[in-house]
């Protein structure tokens, strides 16, 4: 029998999500409202009160060059008219070959192939695959991941395994790959580090070293340090350990260079994309890998493929959208853009960091971060309050913990930044 749904036209969009909607990283007991966004441009969010807000971190990182930004949406409309969605296995289309050489050219020298999925967390579970199979395919067994502390890789089982935040995994832990962690570089602690490598691979079989690269994203956007993940780097390679670097969050200039893997001499093995990859239009994941990696499955043995595949994988609009947000990347406005930002960030570091309320400061690129000197619940009353001051004040910010960050696009206005800074230093002040 058909069923049929009738809404009240005099109902809120609020109201009507709470009747069938499950939203992510929400326990809706406690947390039962929802704001609803109407329309979107640039680094605005209109809400169905007619509120506007500015997107201080691009919605969760994705929309780099803006909200609809024209550019993007004219080749994707104009793609939409020829081809929307083929079978990306035994087929191929233009827009993926196209996006294909584009990313090649931006990427570390050392990548040389591309497999297509849907999202951040399979680009990391494709990564990991391809890490354990690489040393299944040579006659070898190694079943041991290498992670960092604190690390976030996403949502999905292999991805869990490697990540160190339990607050989100803590109910499937008995169901993960086997993973050792060692501490983020911090200037410090390089030669700890390495011994620590040192007996886990006298003790363990390790396959892969999973990281993010300079910033860990979901662990309150931690930073280390460059020369020290470079050793640890060159440690893996040593030992022919395959490196895996999430740059789901970090990738596409968001670090200051197009991927933060720029900033090593030596080069991951396989990279994991997503979030900006197509300026937050349209869902859409790549991992890369170099031709050693790839080799190790290029075999007459079928069983030597790698079998994994996802039914959007390689699809023509989102392919469209990135070749696009490449384009705007490696422009000479955007990437203006991005210097100046990283400057007005440091000059608000400068300001901020003598706030009583303010602990520590950090920045990489265009990412910053301050910690209030006060310690609170990652999802607690106070990071609430805070939240809800910032959006009563026009402002999209999204505490974590005690920890305050700013990841806008990077078409925001100087004027619009200047009111970001403005918010949070109000709210420290309110606090």
């Amino acid at each position: 029998m058909l069923k049929l749904v009738q809404h009240d036209k005099n109902m809120t969009l609020n109201q009507r999500d709470k009747k069938h909607i499950w939203h992510p990283l929400t326990q809706h007991k406690l947390h039962p409202e929802t704001i609803a966004i109407t329309k979107a441009s640039g680094c605005m969010l209109y809400d169905e009160d007619g509120n506007e807000y500015i997107d201080a971190i691009a919605s969760w990182y994705t929309c780099m060059y803006g909200h609809c930004n024209p550019y993007i949406t004219e080749k994707v409309a104009s793609q939409m008219q020829t081809l929307d969605q083929v079978v990306f296995s035994g087929f191929t289309h233009e827009p993926a070959i196209k996006l294909s050489e584009a990313l090649i050219d931006i990427l570390p020298d050392n990548q040389n192939k591309l497999f297509f999925s849907d999202n951040g967390s399979t680009s990391v579970e494709i990564g990991i695959k391809m890490a354990l199979q690489y040393h299944f395919n040579r006659g070898e067994k190694r079943n041991v991941l290498l992670a960092f502390e604190d690390g976030f890789h996403g949502d999905t089982f292999g991805a869990m395994s490697v990540s160190g935040l339990s607050v989100y995994n803590g109910p499937f832990e008995d169901f993960f790959l086997e993973v050792k962690r060692v501490p983020t570089p911090n200037g410090k602690n390089h030669d700890l580090i390495l011994n620590q490598l040192e007996a886990l691979v006298a003790s363990f079989k390790i396959a892969g070293f999973v990281y993010e690269p300079l910033v860990q994203g979901a662990a309150a956007m931690q930073m280390h340090h460059a020369e020290g993940l470079n050793k640890i780097l060159n440690f893996c390679k040593a030992n022919n350990i395959i490196t895996v670097a999430d740059e789901v969050m970090t990738g596409f200039g968001k670090t200051g260079r197009y991927f933060a893997s720029d900033y090593m001499n030596i080069k991951p093995d396989i990279i994991c994309l997503s979030k900006a990859l197509t300026g937050g239009l349209l869902p859409m994941a790549i991992t890369s890998c170099s031709q050693n990696v790839y080799d190790a499955f290029y075999s007459d043995d079928i069983t030597k493929g790698l079998f994994h595949g996802h039914t959007y994988s390689g699809n023509p609009l989102a392919c469209t959208a990135a070749l696009a947000g490449i384009e705007l990347l490696k422009s000479e406005d955007i990437q203006t853009n991005i210097k100046q930002i990283i400057a007005s960030h440091q000059q608000f570091g400068e300001h901020i960091q003598k706030h009583p309320k303010v602990q520590s400061i950090r920045q990489t690129g265009v990412i910053f971060a301050l910690d209030l000197d006060i310690k609170m619940e990652r999802y607690g009353n106070l990071r609430d309050k805070l939240f809800q001051f910032f959006m009563n004040n026009g402002v999209f910010l999204r505490p974590l913990g005690n920890t305050i960050y700013i990841q806008a696009p990077y078409v925001i206005t100087e004027t619009q930044l200047q009111k970001v800074y403005q918010t949070i230093e109000d709210a420290l002040d309110s606090i």
